[in-house]
């Protein structure tokens, strides 16, 4: 049976881009504040006016995968790559300013155009609500027409998309296969403060992408009782990120060169999974 290798996986998190820009301790780095923030990514080009910094984060995350292993967007385009999208709520921020209408946090593009009211505002966001909404741009963006999949439920649903990447590799159904997980706060901070019992702080805001392709390790799904050494690093160099914590646990496990098997293990609301190279 066809094995897995990660080539390579890109994070951009409130901290900054890459791995470098992670402090040692997140919760020590916050100094109290409870979101961290990524900056609306500046991409440029009429498309992406009123795109939101959800659906612009997943874009500026593929483009980070590609930048930092040399490829170009034609390596990639096509139905030869599968995209598997993860997140915890990274369309929150959309369902929230649809309905409010009109609000001043809301990313449209230019600030500007708040002026034609909340019922324009609401009608903007309206088509972003879907969960669909950010990966459907990701695809569209880098000409992605193979297999696709959407799956919602933090670090958990993560475990599951490189899970079913794994399964899609061995079957022959991808030559490569693109992970990638978006997690957004800011916009809905005061919901998070309601149920801030739900969560840990500091909530970081993240955007990951890990390129998988046929390999000589083997992947074991199970569902582990405690968190794998990778997952509490991530955590305490990161802070809370949602489907993006298993991503940052592999960027890491990577850069640390390990040639010993890779554990990445997620929790959300209960459930627990683990994702086993060897």
């Amino acid at each position: 049976m066809v094995g897995t290798a990660v080539e390579r996986v890109a994070v951009l998190t409130g901290w900054g881009d890459g791995l470098g820009a992670l402090p040692e301790n997140a919760a020590r780095a916050a100094a109290g504040r409870p979101v961290i923030p990524i900056p609306r990514p500046d991409l440029g080009g009429d498309r992406f006016r009123r795109a939101t910094r959800e659906c612009l984060l997943g874009i500026a995350a593929v483009d980070a995968l590609l930048r930092d292993g040399g490829m170009s967007r034609e390596a990639i385009r096509g139905t030869s790559t599968a995209l598997i999208y993860a997140t915890g709520g990274a369309y929150g921020a959309s369902n929230a300013a649809f309905i409010a209408g009109s609000s001043s946090r809301v990313a449209v593009g230019d600030t500007r155009e708040t002026r034609h009211g909340s019922s324009w505002a609401g009608a903007l966001n309206f088509p972003y609500t879907a969960p669909s909404a950010m990966a459907g741009e990701v695809a569209i963006e880098f000409g992605l027409t193979g297999q696709y999949g959407i799956l919602i439920g933090g670090a958990v649903a993560a475990i599951d998309a490189l899970w079913q990447a794994t399964r899609l590799l061995a079957g022959g159904r991808c030559a490569r296969a693109l992970v990638l997980a978006v997690e957004t706060f800011e916009e809905c901070e005061p919901l998070y403060a309601r149920g801030r019992w739900l969560v840990r702080r500091p909530l970081v805001e993240a955007a990951a992408c890990a390129l998988l392709v046929p390999g000589a390790r083997s992947a074991r799904y199970d569902v582990p009782r405690e968190p794998a050494a990778l997952e509490t690093l991530a955590r305490v160099r990161a802070g809370e990120t949602f489907a993006c914590a298993p991503l940052i646990a592999l960027a890491l496990a990577r850069n640390g060169g390990t040639m010993e098997p890779i554990s990445v293990t997620g929790e959300w609301r209960g459930r627990r999974a683990g994702l086993h190279w060897e």
